[in-house]
């Protein structure tokens, strides 16, 4: 941190976190976290709190993990780390900062020590994160409601994960009783830890399949190890020169008939802060019209909270008639 740039007044953010602390986790007078449940304990990026959009803070026990998204936010550093050990005390074995706003988004120990292992856990799940070798840590906390969803669809189906980073619906999909999940994603190092995670989860890997493979180049080959009961697409806004939502969306879908058995439900995640739920539905509507509208999932986790809720993570169900 800069010498030249002063301390903000961090009581207001100590009161904040308190208080979204004890609405969320029943923390007030020093209670745990239960279960050593993973969450986000403070969602400044949903623009409710004024003054502090740019933070983020997750536990992933017995680590707190603050994201800064702009270089203002390091006047926050100090105050939020006497925040974290008052409200978590011994819970609390170290607070990790990750610079976003810079390049490659480093990451850094701030307080503490960094157990050489830490985990995302998620009813009674565990998934290995990987904090500083990458800008996003393996495991999105966001996606709680649409894992629980795969969970009620799956038993004794065919599931086929596209953009399927580190396997957690996969994960959740085969505790849940799927017959099989098919993975596919081009980040290999991602795959690789998609199937630490099945066995961190006694999972047989006979029953999951890791496809490293360009999705657009793949089609041919998941249709020949399809049809499938179930089908989770859940790429980000953009990946490179190989994904981009709205150019790629609409050709996405169009595949999607082929590899869907009938009565397939399909789970649409939407990661975009600009396009509005309208976007996917239209899509559908437009390029897989076999595909009605089960249920849209407009409304923001309660960890989440959005001034604008069309802004956060969507999700959609979709039936194939």
């Amino acid at each position: 941190m800069s010498p030249n740039m002063p301390l903000l007044d961090t009581a207001p953010l100590a009161a904040t976190l308190r208080r979204e602390l004890g609405r969320r986790a029943g923390l007030g007078a020093g209670e745990p976290l239960e279960g050593g449940r993973s969450r986000r304990l403070f969602h400044g990026r949903g623009k409710v709190f004024s003054g502090l959009e740019s933070l983020t803070v997750d536990w992933f026990s017995p680590v707190a993990l603050a994201v800064l998204f702009d270089k203002e936010a390091e006047r926050l550093v100090a105050g939020l780390i006497d925040t974290l050990c008052s409200v978590l005390g011994d819970k609390l074995e170290a607070v990790v900062v990750q610079r976003r706003y810079q390049p490659n988004a480093p990451s850094e120990t701030v307080w503490g020590v960094l157990p050489e292992k830490v985990y995302a856990v998620e009813e009674g799940l565990k998934y290995e994160l990987r904090l500083g070798a990458s800008q996003n840590v393996g495991f999105f906390l966001d996606m709680a409601l649409g894992r629980a969803l795969v969970r009620t669809l799956c038993p004794g189906r065919r599931v086929l994960n596209l953009f399927c980073y580190t396997c957690s619906f996969s994960v959740t999909a085969l505790i849940g009783g799927a017959h099989h999940v098919v993975n596919l994603d081009m980040n290999r190092g991602a795959l690789k830890s998609g199937r630490v995670n099945h066995e961190l989860n006694a999972l047989e890997l006979r029953r999951a399949s890791f496809l490293p493979h360009d999705l657009f180049k793949s089609f041919g080959k998941l249709q020949r190890l399809g049809p499938f009961d179930l089908i989770i697409v859940d790429p980000p806004e953009q990946q490179g020169a190989s994904f981009g939502a709205v150019k790629d969306w609409p050709r996405l879908v169009r595949k999607l008939a082929p590899l869907a058995a009938p009565g397939c439900d399909i789970l649409a995640a939407l990661n975009s802060p600009t396009l509005p739920p309208s976007f996917i539905t239209g899509v559908f509507a437009n390029e897989l019209p076999d595909a009605a509208l089960v249920r849209t999932f407009g409304a923001p986790p309660d960890d989440f909270p959005e001034s604008e809720p069309d802004r956060g993570l969507k999700l959609f169900h979709f039936r194939v008639e």
